[in-house]
């Protein structure tokens, strides 16, 4: 089926290695999206009340209670959490780390958004999802772009 009204001239398929590429970095973009998000949330939670609990996790992602702990099973299994029987979720250093760059690069997209004149409601949702998906180069060129404005 044809596109009518491209806004842009299809470019001619790249070769199926470099193609295979982007598709290859994308699944890794998907895999990591999750733990990240965790991770992230799991660090603004302790920095605002000093404790992850389970229960708050799963109500800030919207998702069920098992589907939290097998989630924490698997970070506990990566090195990025620990967890002590009846208290919340802590970051191991490795944990820390993640959330740490997690955090910039969603800070970052979200203010080149914002500095497009993006809603700051609309930019703030984006960014959740560009974030893992933008690679260092273009979070570098965001920051350069918003520099010299």
């Amino acid at each position: 089926m044809a596109l009518k009204n491209r806004p842009v001239p299809r470019e001619p398929l790249l070769d199926a290695g470099v193609h295979s590429e982007g598709f290859r970095q994308t699944r890794e973009a998907r895999r990591s999206a999750l733990v990240e998000d965790y991770v992230e949330l799991i660090a603004d939670l302790i920095e605002d009340g000093n404790e992850a609990r389970q229960v708050d996790i799963a109500a800030r992602l919207g998702v069920a209670q098992p589907t939290v702990a097998k989630m924490l099973t698997r970070l506990c299994a990566d090195g990025l959490v620990s967890r002590k029987p009846y208290r919340g979720v802590f970051l191991t250093e490795a944990g820390r780390k993640v959330a740490e760059e997690s955090r910039i690069r969603h800070q970052t997209v979200e203010a080149f958004l914002r500095s497009l004149g993006v809603s700051a409601e609309t930019a703030r949702i984006d960014a959740e999802g560009i974030e893992h998906h933008v690679s260092a180069e273009t979070l570098e060129a965001f920051r350069k772009a918003m520099t010299a404005r």
